[in-house]
């Protein structure tokens, strides 16, 4: 794989982002600013369109001579199956979202900040998924950290804004801290920070293995705070709810799972230990499964609940590469990926939904609160659209067949009784029991808005213009045609499930 092609992949959005950030910043009449409103918008989609060319290339490259190396002084970067899945994730939802918040984000203060910081993340988020090394994971790693924050407390005059916002620093700022710990036990040991030197270092190390161990628990715990293990996870549902919708996306689209990708890469380099990172994989699955719902069903804000069914689909994607990695059956982390990736559309639809009924019924009134499950009373009346999508999305997410997140549970279920092995079958058992369970608190949203008498919020909204509505039908008939063609995403997620076992030595 050539240089450019990796400038591409990784700069195109993150160079971008300062220049993004000057052109809204240019002249304060109002004539200026509405017309730099635009000009903020419209460079920052050329900017996620022209991102996409560089991909492509990629992906041809990858399939044409594997995992691809380059190396730009001491940053190595790798592109193998799990970069090119997370990378396409990232960027469709990000293409997604900037396209959302054209009408959405309009007219805000600071908006030209909010498309430079979006930018930047999303560049930010591709580099970490191609990061070679131990160290420049990190470094990664924090800089997407720091533009999270800033769009999480993107309503800084708003006191639950600024504490979401700080509620996620100082967690992140202790799980970094952790790592980096963490980091520094392995290089003292081994010598070096490189992904495969470290692998080979520890393979001919005659270092006592709770050393190792011990360095694989603090990424476990540092990576944990960002991937919302619980109990690591208090800093979700916050930030979820503060955030712009856009942004609430990506936090539940990608963001959790770019750190879970990141927790993978570092406990990789430790290896003879797969077994032991699968089966706390598969403890952790099944406590971030079940404590999701039963604290999602107790929510009456809508943004508050799908955050806490967020910390449930990370446990269903950590099911699937606990059993890869116990069994090394690749089913189990092909189906992990397959979720990973319809979780990205089901919470991204559902969140941009959500975030469409907060825009009509609340934006266009001057006000800002939260939308609770009331509001929705009757909002298939007038928001048919909106419904629609909000339903598809939260039934996909609850697993109903035969929509796209039914598809990958199933992946992950059927890997499961593969192994043969009693306790993990029993796991299966528990998943499956806990998916019905989700239906609890996902149903009644749908039951809501299709009531015949409308709430006084939906009465006084507005309508829901035409780009906004764009995103959510893409991403609508995608769910619907992955839950019948699920075979579809096998040319990523085969290779993704690959890559993954070859990292771990499985």
């Amino acid at each position: 794989m050539n240089l450019l092609t990796f400038v591409g992949m990784i700069t195109i959005p993150l160079v971008s982002s300062p220049f993004v950030y000057l052109s809204g910043r240019l002249g304060a009449h109002d004539v200026i600013l509405q017309r730099r409103s635009y000009l903020v918008r419209g460079l920052s989609l050329l900017v996620i369109l022209a991102a996409w060319v560089p991909f492509v290339f990629a992906v041809q490259t990858f399939f044409a001579g594997g995992t691809q190396e380059v190396r730009l002084e001491s940053i190595w970067l790798r592109v193998d199956g799990i970069s090119l899945l997370v990378s396409g994730t990232v960027l469709l939802l990000g293409t997604l979202v900037i396209l959302f918040s054209g009408p959405y984000m309009a007219g805000e203060v600071c908006e030209e900040k909010y498309y430079a910081m979006l930018l930047a993340m999303i560049g930010l988020m591709i580099g970490l998924t191609c990061a070679g090394d131990l160290f420049n994971l990190w470094v990664w790693f924090e800089a997407m950290a720091i533009s999270s924050y800033l769009l999480v407390a993107f309503y800084r005059e708003q006191a639950a804004s600024l504490e979401a916002g700080m509620k996620y620093l100082v967690q992140s700022a202790v799980g970094s801290v952790l790592v980096l710990v963490g980091i520094s036990l392995v290089l003292a040991n081994a010598g070096t920070l490189d992904l495969l030197e470290v692998r080979e270092a520890v393979l001919r190390s005659d270092v006592n293995r709770l050393t190792w161990l011990s360095a694989g628990a603090l990424f476990i715990i540092g990576f944990g705070v960002k991937v919302a293990l619980v109990p690591l996870h208090t800093w979700l549902p916050d930030a979820h709810s503060q955030a712009p919708s856009g942004i609430s996306a990506m936090l539940s689209g990608v963001v959790i799972e770019v750190g879970l990708i990141a927790m993978l890469r570092a406990l990789s380099a430790l290896t003879g230990f797969a077994v032991s990172w699968g089966i706390i994989f598969l403890l952790f699955g099944a406590l971030n499964i079940l404590y999701g719902n039963l604290l999602a069903l107790r929510q009456t804000v809508v943004k508050r609940m799908l955050a806490f069914s967020s910390l449930s689909h990370v446990g269903y994607m950590l099911m699937g590469l606990g059993i890869a990695l116990v069994s090394g059956i690749a089913l189990g982390a092909q189906g992990a990926f397959f979720h990973l990736f319809t979780h990205m559309l089901m919470k991204g639809l559902a969140f941009l939904a959500v975030g469409a009924l907060i825009y009509a019924m609340y934006l266009q009134n001057d006000l800002h609160q939260p939308l609770t499950i009331n509001d929705m009373a009757g909002a298939a009346q007038k928001y048919p659209l909106v419904a629609l999508a909000l339903s598809i999305a939260v039934l996909s997410l609850g697993g109903l067949p035969p929509l796209a997140g039914f598809m990958s549970k199933w992946q992950i279920f059927v890997a499961g009784f593969e192994t043969g092995d009693g306790w993990i079958i029993g796991l299966m058992v528990f998943m499956a029991l806990n998916s019905v369970l989700s239906l609890a608190y996902y149903a009644p949203l749908v039951n809501v808005m299709y009531r015949k008498v409308p709430s006084e919020q939906v009465l006084a909204g507005k309508s829901v213009p035409f780009a906004l509505s764009l995103p959510m039908v893409l991403m609508l008939v995608m769910i619907i045609v992955l839950g019948f063609v699920p075979q579809l995403m096998e040319w990523i997620t085969l290779p993704a499930a690959q890559s993954l076992l070859v990292m771990f030595g499985s």
